[in-house]
């Protein structure tokens, strides 16, 4: 019988290929690859080669497809995958579940959520004076590429084995719905392709914001990547108290391309990187947020 989690690291990899989200060029480029990269080019390639030798996925040849093509292709991947598993760990972490991607046109914004619901309040206000705008920035303002959130209760099913609560208590918990609060952040996923600028670091600012800006409990904080290269990952993962952690989207096959065509020092950073608990396989996600 095979694992669920196996299952959906396996789907997970097809549908990259599938969605042309991993492709080739004409010339053998990856699409993940910094074509002006030697390692880069090298190690992707592998990648993709175990993959394909290994797991039986098929890779198509294509034209270069644009950058945000790919990355909102590598978002709605992700979604998916933590749709086919996080929900199912009812064992582990019991609640009603959403994930959702929200890109810039969704209509749910981070300010919809309970911990985070004062930033509406806020934004009204700075966008109708603009000395105030220009006091508080709006550094605030934070859009998650993937967010779980979980939906509140009704009292009867807090009560339903036994009474928990009546209408003389828990007022304002956030978990009952009687309280007339918003649904609450469970966790917020920053979808990185690659990490060729110093975009990838917007995933470290939106963090510091969800951190400096929550009122309650802080929801997980995490980055998803397909980069390939060790060095790029450890300028975001490296470091403790913005990100929880970086999750490869198949850490076990960089880490054996690393080996076989790397250099001595991307295998030197891969290994820090790894036995410092700072970057895990996307298999480690679902599990990691049900703590």
């Amino acid at each position: 019988m095979e694992a669920l989690i196996a299952k959906a690291r396996f789907h997970f990899h097809k549908r990259m290929f599938e969605t042309n989200t991993l492709t080739l060029t004409k010339t053998g480029v990856v699409s993940n690859a910094d074509t002006s990269s030697k390692g880069s080019k090298a190690i992707s390639k592998k990648i993709v080669d175990i993959l394909i030798g290994e797991r039986g996925h098929k890779i198509n040849i294509t034209e270069k497809i644009s950058g945000q093509t790919l990355g909102k292709q590598f978002e709605h991947l992700t979604m998916e995958f933590l749709q086919e598993t996080f929900p199912n760990l009812q064992n582990l972490y019991p609640g009603k579940w959403s994930i959702l991607q929200l890109g810039n046109n969704n209509k749910l914004k981070t300010s919809d959520f309970q911990q985070y619901e004062h930033l509406a309040y806020l934004n009204a206000l700075t966008a109708e004076n603009s000395q105030l705008a220009a006091a508080l920035g709006n550094d605030y303002l934070v859009a998650p590429d993937v967010v779980i959130y979980r939906e509140l209760y009704e009292d009867v099913e807090i009560n339903s084995k036994q009474y928990v609560v009546n209408n003389d208590v828990s007022k304002m918990a956030d978990i009952r719905r009687s309280n007339g609060g918003k649904p609450l952040l469970h966790a917020s996923v920053s979808a990185k392709y690659t990490m060729r600028s110093d975009r990838a670091q917007n995933s470290r600012t939106e963090a510091l914001n969800l951190i400096r800006n929550r009122k309650g409990h802080l929801p997980h904080i995490v980055v998803v990547t397909a980069e390939p290269m060790p060095n790029r990952i450890a300028s975001l993962a490296l470091g403790t108290g913005d990100i929880d952690c970086v999750y490869h989207f198949a850490l076990y096959e960089l880490m054996r391309a690393v080996k076989e065509v790397g250099s001595e020092d991307a295998i030197e950073t891969l290994n820090t990187l790894v036995k410092g608990k700072r970057l895990k396989d996307i298999s480690d996600l679902p599990l990691d947020l049900a703590v």
